[in-house]
Parts: C-alpha cells; sequence; structure tokens
C-alpha cells in the first residue's frame, strides 16, 4: 500500500524486480493520485476516494507554489501550514477511504494480503 509520489517511484522499482522473479504482486491505491497507475507487472486494487483529479493536482501544485509566493517570512510560513494541512487532509481522507472499504478489506484479508 504505497504512499503516491516518491514512495511509490522507490517502490515501483522493488514491485518491478519481484514481478520479474515470479511473484505475484498486489499494489493497493486511491484511483486519484498522481504516478500509481496499472502495469502488466501487477495487479492493481483500487479504491474511491472524496475528491478529483483536478482537485488532487490543484493541491500539490499549489504546495510547491508556496514555497516561491511573495511575501513576508511570516506570511510564507503561514500560507506553507494550511497547504500542508490541506494535504494531511488529503492523506486522511485516502486512508479512511481505504480503511472502511469492505469490499477490498475483504478481498485483503482473503487473499491474505
Amino acid at each position: 500500500v504505497p504512499v503516491d509520489g516518491s514512495h511509490w517511484l522507490s517502490m515501483r522499482e522493488v514491485v518491478d524486480s519481484l514481478s520479474l522473479k515470479g511473484h505475484e504482486v498486489v499494489v493497493v491505491a486511491p484511483e486519484v493520485n498522481s504516478q500509481m497507475k496499472p502495469s502488466k507487472n501487477f495487479i492493481m486494487k483500487m479504491f474511491p476516494v472524496p475528491f478529483t483529479q483536478e482537485e488532487h493536482d490543484e493541491n500539490f501544485q499549489a504546495f510547491s507554489k508556496e514555497i516561491t509566493d511573495e511575501g513576508s517570512l511570516l506570511e510564507r510560513a503561514f500560507r506553507f501550514y494550511q497547504r500542508t494541512k490541506k494535504t494531511f487532509e488529503i492523506y486522511l481522507a485516502t486512508c479512511t477511504h481505504l480503511l472502511y472499504n469492505e469490499e477490498l478489506v475483504r478481498y485483503l484479508e482473503e487473499s491474505k494480503f
């Protein structure tokens, strides 16, 4: 169950290597993400989340923009804090929707994930 972004980029190499060695790999991912796309090297189980791809992309683009925006140090720090808070709300919603997805959790339990 990787996190989108750099964590997934690091895990992707491991997942591909395991697949090439004959292992069956299952990746659990939210339907809305930046880089976690299906592949022939693994089975992908996706689950819905309560935000759109546009909202997701806008948040992460705005996150990097906050660092370079104009303003006093205090203003930039406050905006950075607000954006970080929003990002963690997205992470929390993603985790919550995974854990409360009864069908997916049942599949994971039955497959000894």
